[in-house]
């Protein structure tokens, strides 16, 4: 039944294909700009005062992108673009009435809160993948990889900026290197947007127009970025990124507190094997720099999703870790390296990604990790390859195959392993309004048994007021993924102390409708609906949760929106809810709450977030409150604090807590390349108080020294747990 399902799907959404495939308009016939050689020198420092710079086509006449994209863009910007044999120029003029507002000086931070500027380039001019580069007032940078419309911006690549500001204008001088770039040397144009932020008037502004319903990063409507001649492989493009590190620690929970020393060093390589096809190197690498998790108060039954930041696992990271719905990932790149958020050594990892031709992307990725120093512990090849083609302009057919391994020493284990293969058909129309996917995977361990499998299809439909989808997902008893990310399939039984796997189905319906009056203090405002269900194989209902929310949003930038929730649940073991002394019962439960959410103009220099939510929770009651007050300095200076508090309390005898979050940040910018910041995190429910400390300082282009101070409490005794301070040096090398 379930492939006939799967053909179903396949066959709805291949119509959808034929019969929704126009788009009323090709932005790359509309908008176009030239980008010319130059042998002349330009000079990165914001002044675009070289002669060059008169010599080309000029990218004006910006169109309003949000909160309408009705008529040209009230603020004045003009872009020029100039190549030579190593860079990709880029000039922004963006004239201003007032003195801009910059939030940050940070890295990659707070762009689209301050005023901006960015360009979007798809070198493949595919509408799939793109790379973003912008610039804020300030001076910070920031870039990332797109993938059709979403950003990851932990991708860092090397290039220059300058920013200089003037009474009437401030403007950016970019260089790109070509080295950062992935791109074909047989490809004339490239898909380009730029956008602009405009603060002052809280506007978002872009050159080739997107419609409001979309992201201005969304790759299906860039313009056309014209070569007088394709730029052409850059030679020698290899960078060595190495490293050395030094630290100090003390264990106060496991150990006596006596401080410990080491060293450590290991080095990052990127190799062009083509100018689409990049070889990724990591030699005994060190992520002791990258921010900690945010913590959050989790009173659900499963376990929660934190995003990867390590920067290895990045680039070209949707062919591996977007196959799959969220709620069943085949492979999920945190579980690589990391054993319940703590590091697990990697001796080596090798990632080779890219396109092939022009509609074939490939992906595949080794790491090897050592044993973490007990005596029954085993090295693991953690192993993922994909393959990407595309059909039909801006779909795709997707093959996975994911390979846990261990091994003893040299010595391959034949009889511990976990594989995954899977396809995946994913649907997106040229006009962006119908995206889909029928996907199906199954799952390979030694004591195989059958129910192995995890199937799903949605359909998602978007206009300018509508946003609609149905999905579904079946995630079988024995559908193992070691490597991936499925939280619901494990189910904790407290009373055997152990995790029992239930197969599932899931169906999900939402519905928004977008209202955008013409005069008045909103920008908009609208319903949201959501219903999700989950029937567990073989055991019947588990759960429906449905939620109504109504926001509105104003033209001052902040926002209320409301909302009540309604929850049905069988649970299917005891419930070990809040670590009281008895268990909720395996038994059926109806609760639901309502909700109101605030939050004001994060443009003052003061703002502030408020949240409520009450209600019947497992028949008991539970109240969540809290929000957050943050002050800018501009542009220096970020100080802010974030509460939650959550008081639950159970029926009967069962129980009852209460559970405080606080998070302190303070965030100093000394300059554009030396930073400090801290994080204090305070929960009661994990019984910790994390002090996390951070500076930076960027020396060099993509090269850093960071001092990182770690310390962790019990948060009810204060008692220490344990302490670290790590020193990181390394620097980027272009061979």
């Amino acid at each position: 039944m379930i492939y006939k399902a799967l053909q179903a799907g396949m066959g709805l959404l291949l119509i959808f294909a034929s019969t929704v495939w126009a788009d009323p308009k090709d932005n790359q016939e509309t908008f176009q700009v030239g980008i010319s050689k130059t042998s002349g020198k330009v000079k990165i420092d914001g002044k675009i005062d070289e002669a060059v710079w008169q010599q080309t086509t000029v990218a004006r006449n910006f169109n309003r992108k949000w909160p309408t994209d009705v008529g040209l863009a009230d603020a004045k910007t003009e872009v020029r673009l100039l190549y030579d044999d190593n860079f990709l120029y880029v000039s922004a003029v963006c004239y201003i009435d007032k003195k801009p507002i910059i939030q940050t000086l940070k890295r990659d931070v707070g762009h689209w809160s301050s005023d901006g500027v960015a360009i979007l380039f798809d070198p493949m001019n595919q509408h799939n993948n793109g790379f973003l580069f912008g610039v804020n007032a300030g001076g910070a940078q920031m870039e990332g990889l797109t993938v059709v419309n979403q950003t990851a911006f932990e991708w860092d690549a090397k290039w220059y900026s300058r920013v200089q500001i003037y009474e009437d204008r401030w403007v950016a001088e970019m260089a790109i290197p070509f080295k950062s770039l992935r791109y074909s040397e047989d490809i004339s144009k490239w898909g380009v947007n730029i956008i602009r932020n405009d603060m002052q008037r809280n506007v978002y502004s872009v050159w080739a127009k997107v419609p409001l319903q979309f992201e201005p990063t969304d790759l299906g409507f860039t313009g056309s970025l014209k070569w007088d001649t394709p730029p052409k492989k850059v030679k020698g493009n290899i960078v060595l990124i190495p490293y050395i590190t030094g630290n100090a620690n003390q264990d106060f929970e496991e150990g006596d507190g006596s401080i410990n020393t080491s060293g450590n060093a290991g080095a990052d390589a990127k190799i062009a094997v083509t100018s689409t096809l990049n070889l990724d190197l990591t030699f005994n690498p060190d992520f002791s720099q990258v921010d900690v998790d945010q913590q959050v108060t989790n009173l659900s039954r499963f376990s929660l999703f934190f995003p990867e930041r390590r920067n290895f696992f990045l680039e070209n990271s949707d062919l591996f870790g977007r196959m799959g719905s969220r709620q069943a990932r085949p492979f999920f790149s945190r579980r690589v390296g990391l054993k319940d958020g703590s590091p697990v050594p990697i001796l080596f990892g090798v990632r080779l990604s890219g396109n092939l031709t022009n509609a074939l992307r490939i992906g595949v990725m080794d790491v090897q990790t050592r044993p973490e120093g007990e005596v029954d512990s085993l090295g693991q090849n953690n192993f993922v390859a994909a393959v990407q083609h595309r059909v039909l302009k801006r779909s795709s057919i997707d093959a996975i195959f994911v390979n846990r391994q261990a091994f003893n020493g040299t010595d391959m284990l034949t009889d511990d392993y976990n594989r995954v293969a899977g396809m995946e058909f994913k649907y997106l129309s040229q006009n962006g309004r119908w995206r889909g996917a029928v996907r199906g995977f199954q799952s390979f361990s030694p004591d195989q048994k059958q129910d192995n499998g995890n199937y799903g299809a949605f359909l998602f439909y978007r206009t300018r007021n509508l946003a609609a989808l149905v999905a579904t997902d079946v995630i079988q008893t024995n559908y193992v993924a070691e490597l991936g990310f499925i939280p619901r399939l494990n189910n904790y039984d407290v009373e055997r102390d152990t995790t029992v796997r239930i197969g599932y189905q899931r169906v999900l319906y939402f519905t928004n409708y977008t209202f955008y009056p013409k005069s008045g203090v909103l920008n908009s405002h609208g319903p949201r609906w959501r219903h999700e269900m989950f029937y567990n194989l073989g055991r019947g209902f588990g759960e429906q949760r449905t939620s109504f929310q109504y926001e509105f949003n104003f033209k001052n930038r902040s926002s209320i929106r409301f909302g009540a929730f309604m929850t049905d649940v069988v649970l299917p073991f005891k419930l070990d809810l809040i670590g009281g002394d008895e268990f909720l019962p395996a038994k059926g439960y109806t609760f639901g709450s309502g909700s109101l959410n605030f939050e004001s103009d994060n443009r003052k220099m003061l703002s502030v977030s408020l949240f409520v939510r009450y209600g019947s929770f497992y028949n008991g009651r539970r109240l969540s409150y809290g929000g957050g007050v943050r002050l800018r300095k501009q542009p220096w200076g970020n100080f802010g604090v974030n509460i939650t508090q959550n008081d639950v309390e159970l029926p009967d005898d069962f129980g009852a807590t209460s559970l405080t979050l606080i998070s302190p940040v303070i965030e100093i910018n000394f300059s554009n390349n030396m930073f400090w910041t801290t994080f204090l995190q305070y929960n009661t429910q994990a019984d910790n108080l994390n002090i996390n400390s951070r500076f930076q300082w960027r020396y060099q282009p993509m090269s850093d020294l960071f001092i990182v101070y770690t310390d962790n409490y019990f948060a009810n005794s204060f008692l220490p747990k344990t302490r670290a301070l790590v020193l990181k040096l390394s620097y980027w090398l272009n061979l």
